[in-house]
């Protein structure tokens, strides 16, 4: 009988997924996250489910290693480079969750905008009258323009959410020119933050996109305006960011994602005015958790048979590959 393949799995994924892996495979669950933790773990692997980070070295501490799939969309979590040297494919996931990020982009402006949950706040503590007080400085979603940086797949799903569900003015900024969706007015970024009432973040993270939000750019956008970030932490640059609300350069901003995760408790953004925070959740409800993972378990069982995956991120490997044989 052949020996089984062992899993590193960087975090737990849904019970159903689990199954499917346990039933083709040894599996262990990583009870940290810390580079060090997961190099020393991956030292017998075959396979390893990411969900959080990978060490930049760790293809260096895996010499069994045969493939890598991430749960979930973005590949700055892998060393792709050094994986497709050492001939290991590894996959992704694109889309998976698109729609699961969008309705959060969604409820993140409405909260900012009309955020209703202070209201109850108001009137249980304050009363009737103190709580109606402040419903005339909210803002409706209907004649607002929603600018959406990166169009890919939550861009396209939250374009149409904000387009033919709410009525609003769609902007979007690409890397690739030409290719908006019905609805979507391809425009220049600067010109987007100038515009928009809320700008959301939907890009991956390059070198062209890190510190794209900038303090130029938060100057560009009106006082009224919103910022919420689904993409990573790194394209905001932060110390701006915190500046621009405290000084009231824009009326708000929500955020997903961070420049270090977890973020520390004692961070700026926790005592800045008008911000909403929340711990990488954007694309994580009951559903998506359980497509995700059980995709993601059955493409890295299909690589450890030797099959490709549904979506391969890196084609290339195949040369190192050959070269090896």
């Amino acid at each position: 009988m052949a020996e089984r393949p062992k899993i590193l799995l960087t975090s737990p994924v849904h019970p159903d997924a689990q199954a499917l892996l346990d039933r083709h495979a040894e599996t262990v669950v990583a009870p940290d996250t810390s580079g060090a933790t997961l190099n020393a773990l991956a030292g017998d692997v075959d396979g390893i489910l990411v969900r959080n980070k990978l060490p930049d070295d760790i293809c260096d501490h895996a010499p069994r290693l045969r493939g890598i799939v991430r749960h979930g969309v973005g590949l700055d979590f892998i060393p792709v480079a050094a994986a497709t040297a050492r001939g290991i494919p590894v996959a992704n996931l694109p889309g998976v969750n698109a729609r699961t990020v969008a309705e959060y982009c969604i409820a993140a402006v409405q909260h900012l905008r009309r955020p209703i949950v202070h209201a109850d706040r108001d009137l249980k503590s304050d009363g009737w009258e103190a709580a109606r007080a402040v419903a005339s400085d909210y803002a409706e979603m209907g004649e607002a323009t929603i600018g959406i940086v990166g169009v890919g797949s939550i861009g396209r799903a939250l374009a149409q959410i904000a387009g033919q569900g709410f009525g609003m003015t769609v902007l979007g900024a690409s890397r690739r020119s030409g290719r908006m969706p019905d609805g979507v007015e391809e425009t220049p970024l600067d010109e987007l933050f100038r515009r928009a009432d809320a700008v959301v973040l939907c890009c991956p993270l390059t070198e062209e996109t890190r510190g794209l939000v900038d303090a130029r750019r938060l100057a560009l956008m009106k006082r009224t305006s919103v910022l919420v970030n689904v993409s990573r932490g790194a394209v905001v640059v932060t110390d701006d960011l915190i500046a621009a609300l405290k000084d009231g350069v824009i009326a708000g901003a929500a955020t997903d994602v961070y420049d270090t995760h977890p973020l520390a408790p004692d961070h700026p953004l926790m005592t800045c005015p008008n911000v909403l925070l929340t711990p990488h959740l954007a694309g994580i409800t009951a559903t998506s958790a359980h497509i995700t993972g059980i995709r993601a378990a059955e493409d890295l069982l299909r690589i450890l048979r030797g099959e490709n995956p549904e979506n391969l991120a890196n084609p290339e490997y195949r040369d190192a590959t050959n070269e090896k044989t």
